[in-house]
């Protein structure tokens, strides 16, 4: 941990404003990121963003400074969302679909067309898959970061990450997104 960041979480243990003010903006694009990732939507990850926060300056003490504070704050993240995504009352698969087939501007390039459709595989992945896809695809992180974040062996998590590229690539070729399997997905 560098100095600086040492001070600056020594200073948001002290209750100074602007090393918490600091300390969220820095990561608040971070978080909300992956919030949004698995949540899917903009209200309920900055919901969860908010929350992910909340608990760290609550914990802030526990934390162990000779550990990197990313997977730390990744980890009360994806335990957010996992809360969040356990009240949540599941909507059934069609009215999901029926929602991203109206949102979607038809004016759009196939990429970004492509992007929403991936989006749309994500959402239905179960919960642990979409946790270590994201952490892994979406946060650049190692199985052993995520295995430390979701609190499996690391083996899990790679089996995780495997299955969710698979199950993304079935559901892609089941919407016609995709028309032959990428030998790399599967």
């Amino acid at each position: 941990m560098s100095n600086v960041f040492a001070r600056l979480v020594t200073s948001c243990l002290n209750g100074d404003q602007n090393a918490i003010t600091e300390l969220v903006n820095r990561y608040r694009g971070q978080v909300f990121g992956l919030c949004f990732r698995i949540l899917g939507h903009r209200q309920d990850a900055e919901d969860a963003t908010q929350e992910t926060f909340l608990r760290v300056l609550d914990n802030l003490n526990r934390w162990d400074r000779h550990r990197a504070f990313e997977p730390w704050l990744f980890a009360i993240a994806s335990n957010r969302c996992r809360t969040a995504l356990g009240k949540r009352k599941r909507r059934p698969p069609m009215k999901r679909l029926v929602e991203a087939a109206s949102t979607t501007d038809t004016s759009q390039p196939d990429g970004r067309a492509l992007s929403e459709e991936v989006t749309l595989a994500v959402r239905n992945l179960r919960t642990e898959y979409r946790l270590a896809f994201s952490l892994f695809h979406d946060r650049g992180m190692t199985y052993l970061e995520i295995s430390q974040i979701l609190g499996c062996p690391i083996g899990t998590a790679k089996t995780w990450v495997h299955r969710a590229r698979r199950k993304l690539v079935q559901q892609l070729l089941t919407r016609e997104v995709l028309t032959e399997t990428p030998h790399h997905a599967m």
